[in-house]
């Protein structure tokens, strides 16, 4: 389903620095994961670019892997998925809706995995950008806090008349309280399969819709365990939980912007996409 057998798992593996056990367990989903936000970038830069972003394996894996570049959930989720499958994992791919405190209803644009493992579900959404350090129990109640992030997941309406899952986040930093204490709603999803046409199908309209958020700004995320980076076209943001006051920011010149996608990021355009960004970046 996934083209398991067609990834170079060991390749992906390195990429993820992961030397670590590779027995379909829950130990080994953990530290797959991790591994995984923590080595892989959230960018869009293709689809700024070219309007066009190729989502078969042969094209993730040479720019996820081959190029130590970066892409959105739906590039990530292709490419994690082979690996769960070659790796004999039982899950599914789900979509859903980012909300990020927004009310209104949103096109389902976001990808991840629920994985089965001993009778639990979890999800594994490492295609965030900000995702979670770890999976998340698919469970009516269940509350994540490793010191510095902190997330909630609860079953409820999700759209009209449709139950489902919400992954809620802190408030604050412009983000509504929407629970009435303290949190807010970061997206929703609920536990239809998808399968690889159905996300061609929604990273076609990500990479290439004039109403598509991510199709002509760029922005790049890289998480690290205390602190996130974000590249809103040209203000660079540093998110630390706890820090008193506004998040750091600073917008940048154009000619900046190549540098420090690789040297805050670990982006690293060719010369000529390079060259394509700037005209970009107004």
């Amino acid at each position: 389903m996934w083209n398991g057998d067609a990834l170079d798992l060991d390749a992906y593996l390195a990429r993820l620095g992961y030397e670590g056990d590779r027995s379909p367990s829950l130990a080994t989903l953990r530290a797959l994961h991790r591994a995984h936000v923590l080595s892989v970038r959230w960018e869009n830069v293709e689809a700024v670019l070219r309007k066009y972003r190729p989502l078969d394996l042969e094209s993730v894996q040479a720019k996820l892997i081959g190029s130590r570049r970066g892409g959105t959930c739906f590039e990530h989720v292709t490419l994690y998925a082979a690996a769960l499958e070659r790796l004999g994992f039982r899950f599914v791919v789900v979509q859903g809706r980012v909300q990020m405190g927004e009310t209104k209803i949103r096109p389902e644009t976001h990808a991840a995995v629920i994985v089965d493992l001993d009778g639990k579900r979890w999800l594994s959404d490492v295609g965030f950008g900000a995702s979670p350090l770890e999976p998340i129990e698919v469970t009516d109640a269940t509350d994540v806090n490793d010191g510095t992030w902190a997330y909630r997941l609860r079953r409820q309406e999700v759209t009209p008349g449709a139950d489902g899952w919400a992954l809620y986040q802190p408030a604050g930093k412009g983000l509504p309280d929407n629970s009435g204490d303290g949190w807010t709603v970061r997206h929703t999803f609920t536990l239809h399969p998808q399968y690889p046409t159905d996300l061609r199908v929604t990273n076609h309209f990500g990479a290439s819709s004039r109403h598509s958020a991510f199709s002509d700004r760029v922005f790049v995320q890289r998480l690290h365990p205390d602190r996130l980076h974000l590249l809103d076209n040209r203000q660079l943001t540093t998110v630390t939980p706890g820090r008193p006051g506004p998040p750091e920011s600073r917008e940048l010149a154009a000619h900046e912007v190549p540098q420090v996608l690789a040297d805050v990021f670990g982006v690293e355009l060719s010369a000529e996409d390079a060259e394509l960004l700037l005209p970009k970046l107004v």
